[in-house]
């Protein structure tokens, strides 16, 4: 199973949509050690290993995405960043063409799956 997640951070035209779960590097960390630490601090989960999907331009924000597939155990508990999460079966998880959206993808097709693409919601000053 995937699990996606909600921020309640995002905007109002993002109320449907799930992700990935993401971070920032700490200056003494490796990447692999950052993803197990988020998936700790956001999902309460233990990463038991973190394998390197690929790395992404992420132009919105001026950063790079440095994505991994972490394994974990245990029950999730959202922290205060998040207010929703799904578990999502590979075969029927749906990528965006942007961000994590593509080492969702990449990830799927490495296991065997030809993903569907979803659009992203427009971002409007409604």
């Amino acid at each position: 199973m995937i699990v996606l997640a909600h921020n309640r951070a995002w905007p109002q035209t993002f109320r449907s949509f799930y992700g990935l779960i993401t971070g920032f590097l700490e200056r003494e960390e490796s990447p692999e050690q950052c993803a197990v630490r988020e998936v700790k601090e956001e999902l309460g989960l233990v990463g038991t290993a973190a394998t390197l999907i690929g790395v992404y331009p992420f132009e919105q924000m001026n950063q790079v995405i440095i994505a991994y597939h972490v394994l974990a155990n245990g029950t999730v508990k959202l922290n205060h960043e998040l207010d929703d999460f799904r578990h999502v079966r590979p075969a029927e998880c749906k990528t965006w063409s942007g961000g994590t959206g593509l080492a969702l993808r990449d990830w799927l097709r490495g296991k065997g799956f030809e993903p569907p693409m979803l659009e992203l919601p427009k971002t409007t000053s409604e």
